[in-house]
């Protein structure tokens, strides 16, 4: 946590993020494997913190992967939103009192790849 902590003191002093800090993300996320919820977590204060800002195109695409991989590659419910996610979903888009682009993005993807969709999320694309 360290490591992303760093990389995201580099990246809010500019306020966008970059193809270089995207390929450093993704390292520092996937080192093993998984997403974790502490790494989830830090992906959507990122997020917060550059929504609506010319940030490079693959920090969508890795926003979406890391946060559907947290959601539908866990051990408890795989390819499911169990509830828990999905309260915890709920308030991450729900936090800043906005829906962005890229949250709309993810939910669309999530809609497509999980076995079942909350309707809870619905009323928010």
């Amino acid at each position: 946590m360290k490591k992303l902590n760093e990389l995201k003191k580099s990246i809010l002093a500019d306020g966008i993020i970059d193809e270089h800090e995207v390929k450093q993300l993704r390292e520092v996320l996937y080192a093993d494997g998984i997403i974790d919820k502490d790494e989830a977590e830090f992906l959507f204060e990122l997020n917060d913190a550059v929504s609506g800002r010319d940030n490079h195109a693959s920090w969508a695409k890795l926003f979406i992967e890391a946060i559907t991989d947290f959601l539908l590659e866990d051990e408890v419910s795989p390819g499911e939103i169990d509830e828990d996610e999905e309260k915890w979903l709920y308030a991450k888009i729900e936090g800043d009192g906005k829906v962005d682009e890229l949250e709309l993005a993810l939910l669309e993807n999530l809609k497509s790849k999980a076995k079942s969709f909350p309707e809870s999320f619905l009323k928010l694309m």
